[in-house]
């Protein structure tokens, strides 16, 4: 860890961006210096103003060349917490890699584009190499928990024949946005309506699966991938979305890589309001059998905006370029 201090552009301002910037708050050697938010009617606020946790002392601007302009020190590092989609974001990323600023998104599409978007991961690492930065998606899904962990548990394996992860959740305490985008409350023919376009799923689940096999060498030959609501037998609520009976009360996604007509990963996800029981569990199949299950699961709005600043160390020290979380140093805890 280093003993300067690093500094931060934060751009988005959301409920995500705004818990990210109260981590760094709380950090002794991290510190957000200067915030952008396309919002207007954000321009020109304190971001102690959105929370008391933020500091006091940073104005949101509504460009990056203004807000850069400004500073007497450049950013060492651009935290972006705005879109899932990588199209969208790529705009965003060239507007910061001009100022040779290298680039941490949420970005769930990021997380590994290469095998879904060849020629816009193509685009995107020219960017980077030409003004010479790295960029790297992360978050606690994609980016971990399905793809990121696995990995690392395949290297005390002596052969792996197949991969089994799960990530079940609860989805009463996140955070509104997330229970809205797997289509809590919906009726079904809202919730068809939705994921026919696009709006209604668990962004990233497949670039997981190629994530993973990419990591280990496995050059797959198909990737599919189901989508289904899951239904409330009982009424449910959170505390901003009230589910009827016969309504979805969240969504369940299965994704599954094939080599030769052998299914080798399998991917199971399902997050939704008033589940039962939630655990994250990656299963083994090879040379030794092993499975682990963490109890409970990992709250994902914690952990993705812990890692988004736990990743920072890693991405300072990467080569220019597009990276994943698999061609970064190895993340740990920033104070």
């Amino acid at each position: 860890m280093t003993k300067n201090m690093i500094n931060v552009l934060q751009i988005g301002y959301g409920p995500l961006g705004i818990q990210v910037g109260k981590y760094i708050a709380q950090k002794k050697t991290v510190k957000t210096i200067a915030a952008v938010d396309i919002n207007p009617t954000l321009k020109g606020k304190l971001l102690s103003e959105l929370d008391k946790d933020l500091p006091t002392d940073v104005t949101i601007s509504s460009s990056v060349e203004e807000v850069v302009n400004k500073q007497n020190k450049k950013p060492d590092v651009a935290i972006i917490t705005t879109v899932s989609s990588l199209e969208k974001l790529i705009p965003q990323v060239k507007e910061v890699a001009k100022f040779g600023i290298p680039v941490i998104s949420t970005c769930e599409e990021l997380s590994f584009p290469w095998k879904l978007q060849p020629q816009l991961s193509k685009e995107l690492d020219t960017i980077c190499k030409e003004n010479n930065i790295a960029c790297l998606g992360t978050g606690v899904n994609p980016g971990f928990l399905m793809d990121y962990l696995p990995t690392v548990f395949t290297s005390i394996s002596k052969d792996v024949s197949y991969i089994f992860v799960e990530r079940v959740q609860d989805a009463t305490p996140r955070r509104a946005p997330f229970q809205q985008k797997i289509g809590a409350g919906l009726a079904i023919d809202a919730f068809r309506k939705k994921e026919a376009t696009g709006e209604l799923r668990h962004v990233g689940l497949q670039e997981s699966v190629y994530l993973l096999a990419n990591s280990i060498g496995l050059e797959l030959d198909e990737v599919t991938e189901s989508l289904n609501p899951v239904i409330a037998e009982s009424e449910v609520a959170s505390e901003v979305i009230k589910v009827k009976k016969g309504d979805a009360r969240g969504v369940e996604q299965i994704a599954y890589g094939y080599k030769d007509d052998e299914c080798k990963i399998k991917m199971h996800f399902k997050a939704a309001i008033g589940e039962p029981k939630s655990f994250d569990k990656v299963t083994i199949k090879g040379v030794p059998n092993f499975s682990s299950e963490i109890e409970g699961g990992i709250n994902g709005d914690i952990a993705t905006c812990a890692i988004t600043i736990n990743c920072i160390n890693s991405i300072l020290k990467a080569p220019a370029g597009l990276q994943t979380m698999a061609t970064v140093a190895v993340p740990g805890f920033i104070n």
